[in-house]
């Protein structure tokens, strides 16, 4: 069963306190300061790349929405824009035409639809897929009577009951609790033999996710190549792997290579290096905000 995870802020004048505490113990502990859970960066080496992560805790006073550029651009000018604290980059988009190839709805309104980009939909190489790639997974923002909720689920799942859909980014594939590269059309084998692998999904490369850890919390990932190396990263097992370790367990893939960056309280981390050895930065057309409540 699909997990949709509630996070913990519920509109002003409503109060919950854990069935397991007594209410003499609850306003007793009412008296003591309680402090804010924030944002956790985190930066690990991994065997060949950097993993940048950023963790938004569960009953905290952030909110995570998608936003989609006109044409494509930088993450710090995305900051800028939404006044975020912090950005991941986002969905698949054609650089030719700068027309993105995934979903997104931004306050119940859709504002980028792969069946508007003609480069994608009369490609005839993409024919046999294209129910594929216009159903791929896709992180979702929900209201749900008081609450909020995020979930990552395919494109065409029903919204659950009695929820409203506010925002969705679409990407893929999911990598967690399953690596469905080939139901989300990345990735095709006949007879044993690959015969499309757009994503290099077994090649170590520059890679971006977001997950939902056990406890509900969000996890942004931004795997970078080791400088001086194209030749690095992580494939998409591994992370999906690595991702686990971290007690994620639901997430996607976002897009990856040259797109792969994050940007956190000023600072702007990029994935993909160069043949010269220099990382790429590379303008992209939507992304994850982090913004205060």
């Amino acid at each position: 069963m699909k997990k949709i995870w509630l996070l913990g802020f519920l509109l002003a004048g409503c109060s919950h306190s854990p069935s397991h505490i007594s209410p003499s113990a609850a306003a007793s502990s009412a008296k003591l300061p309680v402090s804010e859970p924030t944002l956790q960066y985190k930066r690990y080496a991994l065997p060949m790349g950097i993993a940048h992560t950023l963790l938004i805790p569960v009953h905290s006073r952030f909110r995570i929405t998608p936003a989609v550029s006109p044409s494509v651009d930088t993450l710090p000018n995305f900051a800028r824009k939404y006044g975020a604290i912090a950005v991941i980059n986002g969905g698949f988009f054609d650089p030719e035409n700068r027309k993105s190839t995934s979903h997104a709805i931004v306050q119940s309104q859709s504002v980028a639809d792969p069946q508007q980009n003609d480069r994608l939909m009369q490609n005839p190489n993409l024919a046999p897929y294209l129910d594929q790639i216009l159903n791929r997974t896709e992180f979702r923002h929900y209201t749900c009577g008081q609450a909020t909720q995020y979930e990552i689920t395919l494109h065409r799942a029903p919204i659950p009951a009695p929820c409203r859909l506010i925002d969705a980014l679409g990407a893929g594939p999911q990598l967690l609790p399953t690596l469905t590269l080939e139901p989300e059309g990345f990735l095709t084998i006949v007879n044993g033999e690959t015969r499309r692998d757009p994503l290099g999904a077994n090649q170590p490369n520059a890679r971006s996710a977001i997950g939902l850890t056990h406890d509900g919390s969000i996890l942004w990932v931004m795997v970078a190549q080791t400088p001086k190396n194209a030749a690095t990263g992580i494939s998409l097992p591994a992370l999906a792997t690595w991702m686990k370790t971290l007690g994620v367990e639901t997430a996607m893939n976002l897009d990856g290579g040259s797109s792969a960056s994050l940007f956190y309280q000023g600072n702007t981390w990029y994935g993909k290096v160069d043949d010269t050895g220099n990382f790429i930065q590379r303008p992209v057309k939507s992304v994850l905000l982090v913004q205060a409540l």
